[in-house]
C-alpha cells in the first residue's frame, strides 16, 4: 500500500465526495417531494393522475438508475435536449428516488387506523385538515425506517454517475486506476470516503428510529 501515493490524492477525493454529498442532498430533497406527491394521488384516488403515478412508479422501480442515466445524458441529445452531466445525475436521482419514497409514504399513510380520519371528520374537520394534521405526522414516523433506508440507498446509487462523465468519488477512483494502476490504494480511498459519507448517516437513522420507538410512534 503507498501511503505517499494516497496523501497526494486525498484533496481528490475530498472534492469529489463534495460533488457526490451536493446531488445527494439535492436528490434526496426532490426524490421527498416527488413522493410526497404520488402517495397522495394514491390515497386520495385522483382519477387519470393515480394511472399515470402508477405507470412512473413501475417505470422507475424496474430499470436500472445506469439506463436512465444513458437515456438523459446519449438519448436526449438525439431529441435536440442537451443536459449537463450533474442535471443529469440529479434528475436520475429524483426520478428513482421518488418511487421509493412514493411507495414509503403510501405505507406510512395505509397503517393509520381510519377511526383516526373518522374521528377527525365528527369534530368538524376537512378532508384536508385531517390528513395534514392527523394522517401526515402518523405516518410520516411510521415511514421513518424505510425513509432512512431509502436515503442510504440514493447516496450508494450516486457509484453510477461517474458513466455520464460525473466527476464524483466512483468516477476519480476510476480515473486514478486508469493513469496509475494503484488498484488497491484507490479503491482503499474509495471505501473510506464512502464510510465516511454514509456511517453517521446510518447512525443517525439508527438514533431516530429508536427516538421513534420509544415515544410510541410507528407501533
Amino acid at each position: 500500500m503507498d501511503f505517499e501515493f494516497i496523501q497526494a490524492h486525498v484533496p481528490m477525493y475530498i472534492e469529489a465526495a463534495g460533488i457526490t454529498l451536493r446531488i445527494s442532498l439535492v436528490g434526496i430533497l426532490l426524490s421527498t417531494a416527488i413522493g410526497l406527491l404520488c402517495s397522495l394521488v394514491k390515497v386520495f384516488h385522483i382519477p387519470v393522475l393515480k394511472n399515470i403515478v402508477n405507470g412512473y412508479i413501475e417505470v422507475s422501480r424496474n430499470t436500472p438508475l445506469l439506463i436512465q442515466l444513458f437515456f438523459l445524458y446519449f438519448g436526449l441529445p438525439k431529441l435536440g435536449i442537451v443536459l449537463s452531466s450533474e442535471s443529469c445525475a440529479i434528475i436520475g436521482l429524483s426520478f428513482l428516488g421518488g418511487s421509493y419514497m412514493a411507495e414509503a409514504f403510501r405505507t406510512g399513510i395505509d397503517q393509520v387506523p381510519p377511526i383516526q380520519s373518522e374521528s377527525g371528520l365528527s369534530l368538524g374537520l376537512t378532508k384536508g385538515q385531517v390528513f395534514l394534521h392527523i394522517i401526515l405526522p402518523q405516518a410520516i414516523t411510521t415511514s421513518v425506517p424505510v425513509f432512512c433506508a431509502n436515503i442510504i440507498f440514493l447516496i450508494k446509487e450516486t457509484s453510477v454517475f461517474s458513466a455520464v462523465a460525473l466527476a464524483d468519488l466512483m468516477f476519480v477512483a476510476k480515473d486514478l486506476i486508469g493513469i496509475y494502476y494503484k488498484t488497491d490504494e484507490a479503491l482503499f480511498m474509495l471505501v473510506i470516503a464512502y464510510l465516511i459519507i454514509l456511517l453517521p448517516i446510518s447512525l443517525l437513522c439508527t438514533w431516530l428510529e429508536r427516538r421513534v420507538r420509544y415515544a410510541e410512534f410507528g407501533n
